[in-house]
């Protein structure tokens, strides 16, 4: 693709990263296939290559953007099936990341979704903000029908179970018998206070074979929520935390890895050397860590825990969140994780179609995270299985208001079958 930049404008580090993506895009429009919003709209607009022409435009003049060319960047659900699909290569992500960020600086948006924008940004990112919006939001849940948009939309999304507490930092779970890797795990900010199992389950499940488990005191939020919404500076000031906390402890008792249960933060993670490429004091140590950074099932594949046989063999769908599949392109490794444990897999029709969740999306875009999360539901339920498993908290939200199969992380599976509680999902 050709581009207009002047030599002044090139000189911004964001518009020379600009410029080498969108020289790569061919025009194939490839992606448009695959992509969840074309799917349902069919507007080019809404495609990954009609954004590219939007972004480039935008960013090319300088001039904050439209309304409509807002509209449609923020339709993006950011699943990244058109990396998947680009024969080019095309680094969309970082292109939308960078769009984000102009839109955030230039942009005005009304007052209501600035507001709205403002609360997640302040509650999401601290679990213990979250915990107490999550305790006040389930007082407030009989009036859900009556507030408007997304915040009615927040409170019925809340689950019927207490809200979990924080992992403290600092805490160290020792391996079981002799230890054979030292790990570091990301404990998460929207998981821990909506679904505690799951980090509960990850950690006994490591520790079993042979992990020692770290949760460094500093560590916390990815700060993907920031980040995806254009807001820099509390993005990276969040990933800089990690970092450094995470150095902490390469530096003392050494990291065979920094593993992630949430796979849209693992993305996160896994680009925190790009995100710092030009911070002198931070660019190497990043690097590091994400380096490191692996989701969990990756480690458990790499550790082998072998085949085993669960009391109960259940027939189990597999949801393979985007930030997974195209994110960090991890795709048979969960599955074939569960059959050895025992369980029979099966996978929907349309696998490659977000469910509609996508961090804050099905908040701030309910028609279009509606539309796709029963898209998705249908095909799963089609399965006929006795689970669903996935491996991202925001698609097990998304899926439950959607079928009555059971949604469980796949981490609570595995730990099942290998020895831990039954998940509490699936009854007693």
């Amino acid at each position: 693709m050709q581009t207009r930049f002047t030599e002044a404008q090139r000189a911004d580090p964001d518009i020379a990263t600009a410029e080498g993506i969108l020289r790569g895009c061919v025009h194939c429009g490839f992606c448009a296939a695959t992509c969840p919003t074309y799917t349902l709209l069919g507007d080019e607009l809404d495609s990954p290559r009609g954004r590219i022409y939007l972004m480039k435009e935008m960013l090319e003049t300088g001039k904050a953007p439209s309304a409509k060319v807002v509209g449609h960047i923020d339709r993006c659900l950011s699943c990244l099936a058109c990396m998947t699909t680009c024969p080019s290569g095309v680094h969309y992500m970082h292109l939308v990341d960078l769009a984000r960020k102009r839109i955030a600086e230039t942009f005005r948006r009304p007052f209501a979704d600035r507001a709205i924008r403002a609360l997640l940004l302040a509650a999401m990112p601290s679990p213990a903000r979250f915990r107490l919006a999550v305790t006040l939001g389930r007082l407030a849940s009989p009036f859900a029908g009556a507030l408007p948009g997304p915040l009615g939309r927040m409170l019925r999304m809340l689950p019927a179970s207490r809200p979990g507490r924080a992992l403290p930092g600092g805490s160290v779970y020792p391996a079981e018998g002799e230890r054979r890797h030292r790990v570091a795990l990301l404990a998460g900010c929207v998981q821990q206070v909506l679904d505690e199992a799951i980090n509960a389950a990850t950690i006994r499940l490591l520790t079993r074979f042979g992990c020692e488990v770290v949760v460094a005191r500093g560590s916390g939020c990815c700060g993907s929520i920031a980040h995806h919404m254009g807001k820099e500076a509390p993005a990276l000031d969040a990933a800089r935390r990690n970092v450094r906390a995470w150095r902490a402890e390469i530096d003392g008792g050494g990291l065979d890895a920094v593993v992630s249960n949430t796979s849209g933060c693992g993305v996160m993670l896994k680009d925190y050397g790009h995100l710092f490429r030009d911070d002198a004091e931070l660019a190497a140590p990043a690097a590091a860590v994400a380096g490191l950074a692996c989701d969990v099932s990756e480690l458990l594949q790499r550790i082998g825990p072998g085949e085993t046989s669960p009391s109960e063999p259940l027939a189990i769908a597999y949801h393979s969140a985007c930030a997974l599949q195209h994110g960090q392109k991890i795709q048979s490794g969960p599955v074939e994780l569960l059959r050895e444990a025992g369980f029979a897999v099966s996978l929907p029709a349309e696998g490659h179609l977000c469910c509609g969740s996508a961090g804050t999306y099905n908040i701030l875009q309910p028609a279009l995270a509606d539309a796709l999360r029963d898209r998705k539901a249908g095909h799963l339920e089609a399965l006929g299985a006795d689970a669903i498993a996935t491996g991202n908290i925001g698609c097990m939200m998304q899926l439950k208001g959607a079928t009555d199969t059971p949604v469980v992380h796949t981490v609570e599976l595995l730990d099942w079958a290998h020895g831990g509680p039954k998940p509490r999902a699936l009854g007693r």
